[in-house]
């Protein structure tokens, strides 16, 4: 069977690597000239299954009031009119309770411990070296209100049998000596041992560069304009260099996702979230972390990829608007050397911005459409690389009408 993915990020290309494995003729097409050049270019790295939180849940509303027009808030939403915008925000509002939120971790966690699982028995067997680190991830805190969020926060996910645990001050210096020049703010925190750290981007091209040796033809620069249908089946994929047809079609084209369906009738409920990160060299320097860290109280996250020092975090609301934020940029690069003065050498930053796709309950769309072979796996939100493995292998085993390892129920674009 032929199968066309639409899109060569880490969610198309390990897609496109298990569709292989399954024995399919596999095309990828992308607008890019090389894969992992968008959204797993510069994110922040994380492999936090035991982070899978989402972002819908009872303390948001109150949050967003508290940060609307705030141009340093962790979440700006930038005011205009915006048809999609509004009809996602509804959704995610009717995710905004106790009960939802617990239902939504469940679907995120059901892949991404599945996820954490391929990528291990992936990395093992192909040899695979993208600065990855197993280090677990710690998540500091400021203030009792952050701790109280963070309590919460690892008692459901020891419900859900987890490994993620409260640290104290004390245990939070230990597990990163890193933070001892801020040591005296931190309050305590979580540490999960078992999550991970790596450069996507790194991991994106490997795995490109395998499945073309092994017979994956990429078409990149290559821009998508259409799908092509006929009755329930959709028969082509229209770009800029012609006609390219396959007997089944995966789109995972992230944020860009619902462009492409909207023609077709199929309405998909995802939102480009604007984020920011910035790279550093950490060569020479002392005070870079080695341990992965998620700062609750300005929502950054922090990886050490080799030499180099990840800062992410921010989020913006704006469309599919690139443009960077002086401000925000400013306020990354200072939250930064605040944590870690001597984090590195400050004129080789390097800044980045992507649109992470947002589903209104944080979980991604896996599965297939009202056309027969057409079919989803997108909508990742922050989790596009700790979910990727997973959610490839199970598409790629759904569109060979093999039973998948893990039950995608409430998965698919039927529930919303």
């Amino acid at each position: 069977m032929h199968v066309v993915v639409l899109g060569a990020g880490v969610i198309g290309t390990t897609a496109a690597w298990y569709l292989l494995q399954n024995g399919h003729q596999v095309t990828v097409i992308d607008r890019q000239p090389m894969a992992g050049q968008e959204t797993s270019f510069a994110n922040g790295g994380q492999i936090s299954a035991c982070h899978a939180t989402p972002w819908a849940n009872a303390d948001t509303p109150g949050q967003l009031i508290k940060w609307l027009g705030n141009e340093q808030a962790p979440l700006l939403f930038r005011l205009r009119w915006d048809p999609q915008l509004f009809g996602w925000g509804l959704k995610f509002l009717r995710n905004c309770t106790n009960a939802r939120a617990r239902i939504n971790i469940e679907k995120s966690l059901r892949v991404a411990l599945y996820s954490r699982d391929c990528l291990h028995a992936l990395r093992t067997g192909l040899g695979l070296e993208y600065d990855h680190l197993e280090k677990g991830i710690l998540h500091i805190c400021r203030t009792d209100v952050e701790m109280a969020h963070v309590e919460k926060a690892v008692r459901i996910m020891q419900d859900f049998g987890l490994n993620r645990h409260l640290v104290d001050p004390r245990q939070c210096l230990d597990i990163e000596p890193a933070l001892r020049s801020v040591g005296n703010q931190i309050i305590g925190g979580s540490f999960s041992p078992d999550d991970e750290s790596g450069d996507a981007h790194h991991f994106t091209r490997q795995l490109a560069a395998h499945c073309a040796a092994r017979g994956v033809q990429f078409h990149y620069d290559t821009v998508i304009q259409g799908l092509m249908t006929d009755g329930d089946q959709v028969t082509g994929v229209l770009t800029d260099k012609g006609l390219v047809t396959a007997d089944r079609f995966l789109v995972c084209m992230g944020s860009y996702s619902p462009l492409l369906l909207r023609p077709l009738g199929i309405h998909l409920p995802v939102y480009p979230c604007k984020g920011y990160s910035m790279t550093v060299d950490t060569t020479g320097h002392d005070g870079a972390p080695m341990v992965a860290l998620i700062d609750d109280n300005v929502k950054m996250v922090y990886s050490r990829l080799g030499n180099r020092l990840r800062a992410a975090g921010t989020a913006e609301l704006d469309g599919y608007d690139l443009r960077m934020s002086e401000r925000r940029k400013k306020l990354v690069f200072d939250q930064t050397f605040d944590l870690f003065p001597d984090a590195g050498n400050r004129d080789t930053v390097e800044y980045w911005t992507g649109l992470r796709p947002v589903s209104p309950d944080s979980a991604p769309v896996i599965g297939g459409t009202k056309y027969g072979n057409l079919y989803l796996n997108t909508g990742h939100g922050t989790l596009g690389w700790t979910m990727s493995c997973g959610s490839g292998k199970a598409i790629a085993d759904l569109m060979s009408d093999q039973k998948t390892d893990i039950s995608l129920n409430g998965l698919g674009i039927d529930r919303f």
